[in-house]
């Protein structure tokens, strides 16, 4: 990609002073690095950190710089994210208003942001954590902006290969805990990435008529009638139950976990069934409000009965 401009004379759009122009810049800024969506980059990457074993005690320095460098890449992949489909934005009626598509930030400068926070993000990994930790971050950054970002646009495996990056958090916590791999590490990434199918279908279902304006290929944009997309979802949710229960195979968690991850999965099955026997979007709203709660549910009965 050429780009013309050099690096030292990208700017945000200047803006006249007012009392209002200050507050609506920044909030664009903020808002450029989807501090909401990369929340739970930052809650799953400290979920690995603490469930790694700690036999001389948890070392939060290195627990700190792990949550600020992830948090640095995943910003910078967010801003890049936009930057590339800011174009397809601009047909979506609820992205349409955000700072790229609406024209209120130079292309150039949301390019040479995100550029800036995710090389600062894994170069911070590097020095600060490991090369391990740091590796996994720039496959995440790498594999979110280069391949499922495009790939949206082309098939409806999107959404697989999306949630390997969205999956990917705390095994970077482990791994900065332990500077390894394990199966441990897996069984988290398992968790996330199951949990993320029905999620993220949910979502597309919610706003189907929104993905077909901006040209994504999203499953429900190509399944009339959303058979496909609720047979799917519901075995993904079926799927949820015997995962969520790998840390107690593993020795991570106890009973107490035990039971909150099967009535949590047997609840997300329930809004599965309804979403597979009636193909609706209120149905898909309802399922998607069961996953938020049951993802951090979830997480923190795994923190608290920590074998």
């Amino acid at each position: 990609m050429s780009v013309a401009t050099p690096l030292t004379d990208l700017h945000p759009p200047v803006i006249a002073p007012s009392k209002s122009a200050a507050p609506t810049i920044w909030r664009d800024l903020y808002e450029l690095t989807k501090p909401r969506m990369n929340l739970l980059v930052v809650l799953t990457t400290l979920l690995g950190c603490y469930a790694a074993p700690h036999p001389a005690g948890l070392d939060w320095v290195r627990v700190i710089n792990t949550v600020i460098a992830t948090a640095l890449t995943a910003a910078g992949a967010a801003v890049l994210n936009q930057y590339v489909e800011r174009d397809l934005d601009a047909n979506m009626r609820r992205t349409a208003k955000r700072a790229l598509p609406a024209g209120r930030i130079d292309p150039l400068f949301a390019l040479a942001l995100g550029v800036l926070l995710g090389v600062s993000g894994i170069i911070y990994l590097t020095l600060a954590v490991n090369p391990l930790t740091a590796l996994l971050g720039a496959a995440t950054l790498c594999s979110y902006v280069f391949v499922y970002t495009p790939m949206k646009r082309w098939t409806t495996l999107c959404t697989i290969v999306g949630a390997i990056p969205g999956a990917i958090p705390p095994v970077m916590g482990w791994t900065a805990m332990t500077n390894s791999l394990s199966v441990e590490a897996g069984a988290l990434f398992a968790i996330l990435f199951i949990w993320q199918m029905p999620h993220f279908l949910a979502i597309a279902m919610m706003h189907e008529a929104d993905y077909s304006a901006g040209g994504f290929k999203m499953l429900p944009c190509i399944d009339p009638g959303y058979h496909s997309t609720a047979r799917q979802i519901l075995i993904y949710s079926i799927s949820l139950v015997p995962i969520s229960l790998m840390p107690v195979g593993l020795h991570m968690a106890g009973g107490g976990y035990l039971v909150i991850a099967v009535i949590l999965g047997l609840g997300f099955i329930y809004f599965g069934f309804k979403v597979a026997l009636q193909r609706t979007r209120a149905n898909a709203r309802q399922l998607f409000l069961a996953s938020i709660v049951y993802l951090p549910v979830l997480l923190i009965s795994l923190v608290v009965d920590k074998a």
